[in-house]
């Protein structure tokens, strides 16, 4: 394949993207069970946040008056009763994906918000495909698409393409200048795919086959001509 003209990165998203998405069901059982609220609202003030605004966050949605440290014992608890149920997989088409991103001259680098074991454990297999740290860990400097892009790997903001599910990181990445594929959850309570089409995300997919070469040379022409990804 001949290389894109001007991206050089791409970002992934583990959680929601790379592996299906397990969040958005727990934390609407957390909020709900105790007789919350769960709304679009509620999404924002938790969805990749660090875990020092998530957890006080979590807890006035369901009405707890825990410290942060008891409510993320509790959420992940939970978590885990939810993953023994429902396992996390690996999405469809992740190493194509990844094939078609390196095929097109980009490095590629994933991130989220838990530790490093978590992308050992489930996406250690294809770590030959990924740059640099292979793996960046967010939670303390989310949504982290500056960081990564400059800090890490010394690139201007319209050469990275950010893949996430979070409406939160599309609005940074509007705001930066940053090209933007967004894929929201399926999640029949969510809110993140109507959020990310009222911040004017241009580029939505429902999978990561839709990531084809065309879609990501349409990214790279417009990164170069200066345009974003709202509409």
């Amino acid at each position: 394949m001949r290389p894109l003209q001007h991206l050089r990165l791409a970002a992934l998203n583990i959680d929601g993207v790379l592996l299906n998405d397990t969040f958005s069901p727990v934390i609407h059982g957390f909020i709900t069970r105790r007789g919350g609220t769960y709304d679009g609202e509620v999404e924002r003030s938790i969805f990749s946040q660090p875990r020092a605004l998530a957890a006080p966050a979590l807890a006035r949605a369901a009405g707890l008056d825990w410290t942060p440290e008891r409510v993320l014992e509790a959420y992940f608890e939970e978590r885990a009763a939810y993953l023994a149920e429902h396992p996390l997989q690996v999405m469809e088409g992740v190493e194509e994906l990844l094939l078609r991103l390196r095929g097109l001259g980009l490095q590629t680098v994933c991130y989220g918000g838990l530790d490093k074991e978590h992308f050992d454990h489930y996406l250690g297999h294809l770590a030959h495909l990924f740059d640099g740290p292979g793996y960046i860990s967010t939670d303390t400097f989310r949504p982290g698409i500056h960081e990564i892009t400059v800090d890490w790997f010394g690139l201007d903001h319209s050469q990275a393409l950010f893949v996430d599910d979070v409406a939160r990181v599309a609005a940074v990445a509007l705001d930066l200048g940053v090209p933007f594929i967004g894929h929201p959850s399926t999640f029949e309570h969510g809110f993140q795919g109507r959020q990310m089409r009222e911040a004017g995300v241009r580029n939505l997919v429902g999978s990561l086959g839709e990531i084809d070469e065309e879609l990501l040379r349409t990214v790279d022409a417009e990164a170069g001509a200066g345009i974003g990804s709202a509409v």
